[in-house]
């Protein structure tokens, strides 16, 4: 008798790799080409569907016919890791940069990166930002080495490409705003944050950029300000904090976080 194991990889062979004879021998009752249908049927038709939320602008470039044909390419090579579909696409971006059928369009896997940080600022958790005050506790020898926890609705994004006007002109279906768009026009340092509810998406500097991005993955802020000389990296960073840009800290082996009303992904 197979293991359950061997069953549900089977199953899977069956459904996801189209291979129905996989199941021959691991049920005793073996499951009809229909059943089969049925099962394959819904797991594509609800990835295929939680990727087009996901990625609007992307399918409005490609067209439906052909982001449902890359969407089942992907689905069979990227399976859910988790539960929660809102969490599925993570990898899209990159799948379409390396999409042969898609290599015309170069800007494509910018414009989808974007779209998965908007994706997952608009489903991060409800978290309480750290208040200044919060950083009084810090003892002047430890300034140096504290490092800030970004905002889990926070994202950084560095495309080639005018990536954020081409999105907001297709979505907004301006033919005309699209077709003046010049490519060559970038690189730009995009800031993805959710305010207010609602999802922002707006251009930074770029040395003001690389700043903020050292304080998110978790460089000391004697670091990030070594590398940002030519900035007011203590005005910057009260405006980060006046924002809400970050939920805590860290010094010397402590760590200081506030309460959050959702866990963090």
């Amino acid at each position: 008798m197979p293991t359950l194991l061997e069953v549900q990889r089977a199953m899977r062979a069956a459904i996801i790799e189209d291979d129905p004879a996989a199941l021959v021998g691991a049920l005793s009752d073996g499951i009809g080409p229909d059943r089969l249908d049925i099962y394959r049927n819904t797991i594509f038709v609800g990835l295929t569907r939680a990727l087009r939320l996901a990625f609007p602008a992307v399918e409005r470039l490609v067209g439906a016919e052909f982001f449902e044909g890359a969407a089942d390419i992907f689905i069979r090579e990227h399976l859910p890791q988790a539960a929660y579909l809102d969490q599925y696409g993570d990898a899209f971006p990159e799948f379409l940069r390396q999409f042969p059928p898609a290599a015309s369009l170069t800007y494509l896997g910018d414009v989808a990166q974007l779209e998965w940080a908007v994706n997952r600022a608009l489903h991060a958790p409800n978290v309480k930002p750290l208040q200044i005050q919060e950083l009084a506790e810090i003892a002047l020898d430890d300034q140096e080495t504290v490092s800030f926890l970004p905002h889990p609705s926070l994202g950084l994004i560095y495309s080639e490409y005018p990536a954020d006007n081409i999105w907001r002109a297709v979505l907004s279906q301006d033919d005309e705003a699209l077709a003046a768009i010049d490519l060559s026009a970038g690189p730009v340092f995009l800031l993805v944050e959710r305010a207010n509810e609602n999802v922002e998406v707006t251009r930074m500097q770029e040395t003001e950029w690389c700043f903020l991005k050292a304080l998110c993955q978790g460089d000391s802020l004697l670091d990030a300000m070594e590398s940002a000389r030519a900035l007011d990296a203590a005005s910057l960073l009260a405006q980060h904090l006046m924002a809400g840009r970050f939920v805590g800290f860290r010094y010397e082996n402590r760590n200081f976080e506030l309460q959050m009303s959702e866990c963090k992904e």
